[in-house]
């Protein structure tokens, strides 16, 4: 006869001594948020002193936008396509969608600040001296081309074990 009713009333017993965690993790947390705290404080007091350089109300502005951005338009776009990618995907190539969407997305963000040509300079020829469009199309197509040779081995790898095991034995 097992003992499982026994080992979960201990394992809730230990969530619930007093709020989760040692002593020593408690001690960790606080003395790593102080830290936290004063790094931050640090760079918003860089952030005042140096106003002229670091303009603060249009990186207010920008941090605030971001923020709003994010949470009102990328994310909740990512997360519709996760639910669409795991409805339409089959599970066998499910990951390599996965994996090929999140690299995709990453070179897009990353690339958008050249596609839109930030901080390019009129009489500098050497500032942002490249095609970063076709470039981002390239590098999405490598990204993509390699996905979809990754989907047909794995669709292929699979159809040939089936086939396989479909085979009658020997008798």
């Amino acid at each position: 006869m097992s003992n499982a009713p026994a080992e979960e009333q201990r394992a809730v017993a230990h969530l619930d001594h007093g709020g989760g965690g040692t002593r020593g993790a408690r001690i960790r947390f606080w003395v790593t948020a102080a830290l936290g705290w004063g790094v931050i404080a640090y760079g918003l007091r860089g952030m005042l002193h140096h106003h002229i350089d670091t303009r603060p109300p249009n990186l207010a502005r920008f941090v605030i936008g971001g923020a709003l951005i994010h949470d009102l338009v990328f994310a909740p776009l990512v997360l519709v396509v996760g639910v669409l990618v795991a409805r339409a995907v089959p599970g066998r190539v499910r990951a390599i969608v996965q994996g090929a969407l999140i690299v995709s997305g990453c070179l897009a963000l990353f690339s958008y600040p050249l596609v839109r040509g930030f901080g390019h300079a009129a009489h500098n020829p050497s500032s942002l001296p490249h095609n970063y469009t076709a470039n981002l199309g390239v590098a999405l197509g490598v990204v993509w081309g390699v996905a979809t040779l990754l989907a047909v081995l794995a669709l292929r790898r699979r159809s040939r074990s089936c086939s396989r095991d479909s085979r009658p034995g020997p008798a």
